[in-house]
């Protein structure tokens, strides 16, 4: 344990369980720790460093915002909000935007729109229909909204107002919908189940069912928005528009940063209705401007296309290879294997001592979310280091 894990130890709440590696700087998908060991990040902050560890674009942006103006509240106007929204507007089936800090917070505000809806136009119906197994933040309210009881049980009672019901299971959500449903939520790829793909049609049938209902449609794209899967937004690739939807994550390329949008049918908020003391401040907004225009204006999204068909290419012929990897799935540069037994804590500590950074959402998944920026080169590379530890592990089992 080095010194500043010791150190955190002693002082920082413990609500997770760290992998022992203290990472001191970046450059684009590389990351060096404190003994200056170098290793290759197919985390990429949680799918939050869209263009990679320092790129130029984001720093200049830092700079020349961070001399200009940082934070006047949201009692006043500011051009990097303006061109944000714009921005996002212009570029998605979307009408209005709100600025807010994180992807949970997003949501709330996602919910809370949907609420006001659900009053003006089914007769105050609150109740927002969310799967099993996604995860759409940790406030209390999010946690209900979040179907996975190990993340409930220990904050009862939880907020009202949430029914879960099984992923792509269009017949679930009919049978939950009552005269208390004002909107379903989901994930277009639910991201921290492992990485699940709907059946093609999955998320067409339950838009035909809001439209027939009068529901809102809300899609978390938290960790699907801003090119993750290869088109501008996760509702690209079913060809369905939702009503609402939420961002965070790869939107900052790294500042802290999130944001709801929704159509003009949808955005029913009136001045008092809600609010942030930092959502929206000049210097995170001048940073997502500048990520959101570098992903459009240079290529990025062919490169997402390109680099994950060979992660996908790559990862199919290692399950070949390997007898222990029984599953193989995702897309663009959000994609998951899995094992036939709990191996994944495992295969991170192994892929680390490779020089490779993982992500385990599961006991048995391992999840690849590069930033989008990653090269068919270091694809290439972090298969052969994926390979290299899954080795080490086979070896170990005889």
């Amino acid at each position: 344990m080095s010194q500043w894990q010791e150190r955190e130890a002693r002082v920082y709440m413990q609500t997770g369980r760290r992998v022992p590696l203290t990472i001191v700087r970046g450059q684009g998908l590389r990351v060096w720790d404190d003994e200056d060991n170098s290793y290759l990040d197919f985390v990429g902050g949680w799918a939050v460093d869209t263009l990679g560890h320092c790129h130029p674009v984001i720093v200049k942006a830092l700079e020349e915002q961070g001399r200009t103006l940082i934070q006047t509240s949201n009692q006043f106007y500011t051009i990097p909000q303006v061109r944000l929204a714009e921005i996002l507007v212009e570029n998605s089936c979307m009408s209005r935007v709100y600025v807010c800090n994180s992807g949970a917070e997003a949501n709330e505000g996602s919910v809370k729109l949907a609420r006001k809806y659900g009053r003006l136009n089914r007769g105050g119906a609150y109740e927002v229909i969310t799967a099993l197994n996604s995860f759409h933040g940790r406030t209390l309210a999010m946690v209900a909204a979040t179907g996975q009881p190990a993340h409930q049980e220990t904050y009862q009672p939880i907020p009202q107002g949430f029914v879960n019901v099984p992923y792509a299971d269009v017949d679930a959500i009919r049978k939950a919908t009552s005269d208390k449903t004002c909107a379903v939520m989901l994930e277009p790829v639910q991201g921290e189940a492992g990485v699940i793909v709907p059946p093609d049609d999955y998320l067409g049938q339950v838009r035909e069912w809001c439209d027939e209902q009068g529901l809102l449609l809300i899609f978390d794209e938290v960790q699907t928005g801003i090119g993750r899967l290869g088109t501008m937004f996760g509702y690209e690739q079913f060809g369905v528009e939702p009503d609402v939807m939420s961002l965070a994550k790869g939107l900052g390329g790294g500042v802290p940063i999130g944001a709801f949008l929704a159509n003009e049918k949808a955005a029913v908020f009136e001045p008092g209705d809600h609010g942030s003391t930092y959502g929206g401040n000049p210097l995170t907004c001048a940073v997502a401007y500048a990520v959101v225009d570098h992903v459009i204006s240079d290529h990025v999204l062919a490169n997402v296309r390109r680099s994950g068909q060979r992660l996908t290419a790559g990862l199919l012929d290692l399950k070949e290879r390997v007898s222990f990897i029984t599953d193989v799935r995702g897309r663009g540069l959000l994609q998951a294997i899995d094992f036939d037994r709990d191996l994944a804590a495992d295969a991170l500590t192994a892929c680390l001592g490779q020089g490779l950074l993982v992500n385990a959402p599961r006991p048995n998944t391992l999840r690849f979310m590069p930033p989008l920026v990653v090269t068919e080169a270091e694809v290439d590379e972090a298969l052969q280091k994926l390979a290299a530890a899954l080795g080490e592990i086979a070896s170990q089992m005889g």
